[in-house]
Protein backbone atom coordinates (compact mmCIF):
# COMPACT_ATOMS: atom_id res chain seq x y z
CA UNK A 1 0.00 0.00 0.00
CA UNK A 2 3.07 2.28 0.20
CA UNK A 3 5.58 3.22 -2.45
CA UNK A 4 9.10 1.81 -2.09
CA UNK A 5 11.77 3.82 -0.29
CA UNK A 6 15.42 3.80 -1.31
CA UNK A 7 18.42 4.57 0.88
CA UNK A 8 21.12 6.53 -0.91
CA UNK A 9 24.03 8.81 -0.07
CA UNK A 10 23.78 11.14 -3.08
CA UNK A 11 26.36 13.84 -3.83
CA UNK A 12 25.81 14.22 -7.58
CA UNK A 13 28.84 12.38 -8.96
CA UNK A 14 28.45 10.16 -12.06
CA UNK A 15 28.75 7.11 -9.81
CA UNK A 16 25.99 8.49 -7.57
CA UNK A 17 23.75 8.89 -10.62
CA UNK A 18 24.41 5.28 -11.59
CA UNK A 19 23.70 4.10 -8.04
CA UNK A 20 20.45 6.07 -8.05
CA UNK A 21 19.44 4.38 -11.33
CA UNK A 22 20.32 1.00 -9.79
CA UNK A 23 18.22 1.51 -6.66
CA UNK A 24 15.31 3.02 -8.60
CA UNK A 25 15.36 -0.13 -10.72
CA UNK A 26 14.69 -2.12 -7.56
CA UNK A 27 11.84 0.26 -6.72
CA UNK A 28 10.26 -0.09 -10.16
CA UNK A 29 10.56 -3.86 -9.93
CA UNK A 30 8.76 -3.87 -6.58
CA UNK A 31 5.97 -1.61 -7.84
CA UNK A 32 5.35 -3.74 -10.94
CA UNK A 33 5.46 -7.02 -9.00
CA UNK A 34 3.29 -5.80 -6.09
CA UNK A 35 -0.05 -6.97 -7.62
CA UNK A 36 1.21 -10.56 -7.30
CA UNK A 37 0.66 -10.26 -3.56
CA UNK A 38 2.95 -10.36 -0.56
CA UNK A 39 3.82 -14.05 -0.89
CA UNK A 40 4.63 -14.13 -4.61
CA UNK A 41 5.81 -10.61 -5.43
CA UNK A 42 9.33 -11.31 -4.17
CA UNK A 43 11.73 -12.13 -6.99
CA UNK A 44 14.11 -15.12 -7.01
CA UNK A 45 17.79 -14.35 -6.52
CA UNK A 46 18.48 -15.12 -10.18
CA UNK A 47 16.39 -12.08 -11.15
CA UNK A 48 16.74 -9.91 -8.05
CA UNK A 49 19.30 -7.61 -9.69
CA UNK A 50 17.80 -7.56 -13.21
CA UNK A 51 15.80 -4.32 -13.09
CA UNK A 52 18.47 -2.52 -11.10
CA UNK A 53 21.38 -3.41 -13.37
CA UNK A 54 19.31 -2.87 -16.53
CA UNK A 55 18.34 0.60 -15.29
CA UNK A 56 22.00 1.25 -14.63
CA UNK A 57 22.89 0.21 -18.17
CA UNK A 58 20.25 2.44 -19.77
CA UNK A 59 21.36 5.39 -17.65
CA UNK A 60 25.01 4.85 -18.50
CA UNK A 61 24.24 4.73 -22.21
CA UNK A 62 22.28 8.00 -21.94
CA UNK A 63 25.12 9.72 -20.06
CA UNK A 64 27.72 8.43 -22.53
CA UNK A 65 25.67 9.55 -25.54
CA UNK A 66 25.38 13.06 -24.10
CA UNK A 67 29.12 13.37 -23.40
CA UNK A 68 31.22 14.59 -26.34
CA UNK A 69 34.55 15.33 -24.62
CA UNK A 70 37.08 12.54 -25.20
CA UNK A 71 38.69 12.53 -21.70
CA UNK A 72 35.29 12.37 -20.01
CA UNK A 73 34.08 9.59 -22.33
CA UNK A 74 37.27 7.67 -21.62
CA UNK A 75 36.74 8.02 -17.86
CA UNK A 76 33.10 6.94 -18.13
CA UNK A 77 33.94 3.88 -20.23
CA UNK A 78 36.89 2.89 -18.03
CA UNK A 79 34.69 3.10 -14.94
CA UNK A 80 31.93 1.06 -16.59
CA UNK A 81 34.30 -1.68 -17.74
CA UNK A 82 35.85 -1.86 -14.28
CA UNK A 83 32.41 -2.02 -12.65
CA UNK A 84 31.24 -4.78 -14.98
CA UNK A 85 34.35 -6.88 -14.38
CA UNK A 86 34.13 -6.29 -10.63
CA UNK A 87 30.45 -7.22 -10.56
CA UNK A 88 31.22 -10.60 -12.09
CA UNK A 89 34.77 -11.52 -11.00
CA UNK A 90 34.69 -9.86 -7.57
CA UNK A 91 31.26 -11.16 -6.59
CA UNK A 92 32.13 -14.69 -7.69
CA UNK A 93 35.24 -14.46 -5.50
CA UNK A 94 33.00 -13.36 -2.60
CA UNK A 95 30.77 -16.37 -3.25
CA UNK A 96 33.78 -18.70 -3.31
CA UNK A 97 34.87 -17.28 0.05
CA UNK A 98 31.43 -17.92 1.56
CA UNK A 99 31.29 -21.46 0.21
CA UNK A 100 34.75 -22.35 1.48
CA UNK A 101 34.08 -20.81 4.91
CA UNK A 102 30.84 -22.73 5.37
CA UNK A 103 32.45 -25.96 4.16
CA UNK A 104 35.36 -25.50 6.59
CA UNK A 105 32.98 -24.64 9.45
CA UNK A 106 31.46 -28.12 9.23
CA UNK A 107 34.59 -29.49 10.92
CA UNK A 108 34.68 -26.94 13.75
CA UNK A 109 34.88 -23.29 14.74
CA UNK A 110 37.14 -21.18 12.53
CA UNK A 111 39.87 -18.90 13.82
CA UNK A 112 40.61 -15.44 12.49
CA UNK A 113 43.72 -16.86 10.84
CA UNK A 114 41.71 -19.49 8.99
CA UNK A 115 39.20 -16.91 7.78
CA UNK A 116 42.06 -14.64 6.73
CA UNK A 117 43.78 -17.42 4.79
CA UNK A 118 40.59 -18.39 2.93
CA UNK A 119 39.91 -14.74 2.10
CA UNK A 120 43.41 -14.08 0.78
CA UNK A 121 43.38 -17.31 -1.21
CA UNK A 122 40.23 -16.46 -3.17
CA UNK A 123 41.37 -12.86 -3.65
CA UNK A 124 44.72 -13.94 -5.08
CA UNK A 125 42.98 -16.37 -7.39
CA UNK A 126 40.54 -13.74 -8.69
CA UNK A 127 42.91 -10.75 -8.92
CA UNK A 128 46.08 -12.47 -10.06
CA UNK A 129 49.76 -11.75 -9.41
CA UNK A 130 49.57 -8.02 -10.21
CA UNK A 131 48.22 -7.26 -6.72
CA UNK A 132 50.07 -7.31 -3.42
CA UNK A 133 48.04 -7.52 -0.20
CA UNK A 134 49.18 -5.99 3.07
CA UNK A 135 48.39 -7.49 6.46
CA UNK A 136 45.28 -5.38 7.03
CA UNK A 137 43.60 -6.79 3.91
CA UNK A 138 43.29 -10.16 5.61
CA UNK A 139 40.34 -8.79 7.60
CA UNK A 140 38.68 -7.04 4.66
CA UNK A 141 36.00 -9.72 4.39
CA UNK A 142 34.39 -8.14 7.49
CA UNK A 143 33.47 -5.16 5.30
CA UNK A 144 31.07 -7.29 3.22
CA UNK A 145 27.83 -7.08 5.20
CA UNK A 146 26.10 -9.57 2.89
CA UNK A 147 28.09 -12.42 4.46
CA UNK A 148 26.22 -11.90 7.74
CA UNK A 149 22.89 -10.31 6.79
CA UNK A 150 22.06 -12.05 3.48
CA UNK A 151 24.29 -15.15 3.19
CA UNK A 152 24.89 -16.53 -0.31
CA UNK A 153 23.28 -13.54 -2.00
CA UNK A 154 26.34 -12.16 -3.76
CA UNK A 155 26.24 -14.57 -6.71
CA UNK A 156 23.02 -12.78 -7.73
CA UNK A 157 25.08 -9.73 -8.71
CA UNK A 158 27.24 -11.77 -11.08
CA UNK A 159 24.27 -13.69 -12.47
CA UNK A 160 22.24 -10.48 -12.81
CA UNK A 161 25.01 -8.61 -14.58
CA UNK A 162 25.55 -11.39 -17.11
CA UNK A 163 21.79 -11.74 -17.59
CA UNK A 164 21.35 -8.00 -18.16
CA UNK A 165 24.26 -7.93 -20.60
CA UNK A 166 22.49 -10.56 -22.69
CA UNK A 167 19.13 -8.83 -22.25
CA UNK A 168 20.58 -5.46 -23.23
CA UNK A 169 22.11 -7.04 -26.33
CA UNK A 170 18.61 -8.20 -27.34
CA UNK A 171 17.27 -4.68 -26.69
CA UNK A 172 20.06 -2.86 -28.54
CA UNK A 173 19.95 -5.13 -31.59
CA UNK A 174 16.13 -5.18 -31.69
CA UNK A 175 16.30 -8.97 -31.77
CA UNK A 176 12.68 -9.36 -30.57
CA UNK A 177 9.59 -7.20 -31.20
CA UNK A 178 7.80 -5.36 -28.38
CA UNK A 179 10.81 -5.54 -26.07
CA UNK A 180 9.48 -2.93 -23.64
CA UNK A 181 6.15 -4.66 -23.05
CA UNK A 182 7.88 -8.04 -22.67
CA UNK A 183 10.33 -6.50 -20.21
CA UNK A 184 7.50 -5.01 -18.14
CA UNK A 185 5.73 -8.37 -18.11
CA UNK A 186 8.91 -10.02 -16.84
CA UNK A 187 9.23 -7.57 -13.95
CA UNK A 188 5.50 -7.79 -13.17
CA UNK A 189 5.69 -11.57 -12.73
CA UNK A 190 7.53 -11.26 -9.41
CA UNK A 191 8.31 -14.76 -8.16
CA UNK A 192 5.49 -16.45 -10.07
CA UNK A 193 7.68 -17.82 -12.87
CA UNK A 194 11.14 -19.34 -13.15
CA UNK A 195 13.87 -17.53 -15.06
CA UNK A 196 13.61 -19.98 -17.98
CA UNK A 197 9.97 -19.02 -18.51
CA UNK A 198 10.64 -15.32 -17.98
CA UNK A 199 13.46 -15.21 -20.52
CA UNK A 200 11.69 -17.25 -23.21
CA UNK A 201 9.90 -14.21 -24.77
CA UNK A 202 13.34 -12.70 -25.41
CA UNK A 203 14.57 -15.95 -27.03
CA UNK A 204 17.08 -16.33 -24.23
CA UNK A 205 17.92 -19.47 -22.27
CA UNK A 206 20.32 -19.23 -19.33
CA UNK A 207 21.13 -22.94 -19.69
CA UNK A 208 22.55 -22.28 -23.17
CA UNK A 209 26.23 -21.21 -23.32
CA UNK A 210 25.32 -18.83 -26.16
CA UNK A 211 23.26 -16.86 -23.64
CA UNK A 212 26.39 -16.04 -21.66
CA UNK A 213 28.43 -15.42 -24.81
CA UNK A 214 25.84 -12.87 -25.91
CA UNK A 215 26.25 -11.13 -22.57
CA UNK A 216 30.02 -11.11 -22.83
CA UNK A 217 29.72 -9.41 -26.22
CA UNK A 218 28.30 -6.42 -24.37
CA UNK A 219 31.36 -6.31 -22.11
CA UNK A 220 33.80 -6.74 -25.01
CA UNK A 221 31.93 -4.02 -26.89
CA UNK A 222 32.57 -1.56 -24.07
CA UNK A 223 36.25 -2.60 -23.97
CA UNK A 224 36.56 -2.05 -27.74
CA UNK A 225 34.91 1.36 -27.39
CA UNK A 226 37.29 2.28 -24.57
CA UNK A 227 40.30 1.26 -26.66
CA UNK A 228 39.11 3.47 -29.52
CA UNK A 229 38.91 6.59 -27.35
CA UNK A 230 42.12 5.76 -25.48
Amino acid sequence: SAHPYILLNYLGSPRDVMTLAHELGHGIHQVLAAPQGQLISGTPLTLAETASVFGEMLTFRAILAAETRAPERRALLAGKVEDMLNTVVRQIAFHDFERQVHDARKTGELSFEQLRDIWLSVQRESLGPAFRFDDSYGAYWCYISHFLHVPFYVYAYAFGDCLVNALYNVYATKAVPDFVSKYQDMLSAGGRLRHKELLAPFRLDATDPDFWRRGMKTVSGFIDELERVA
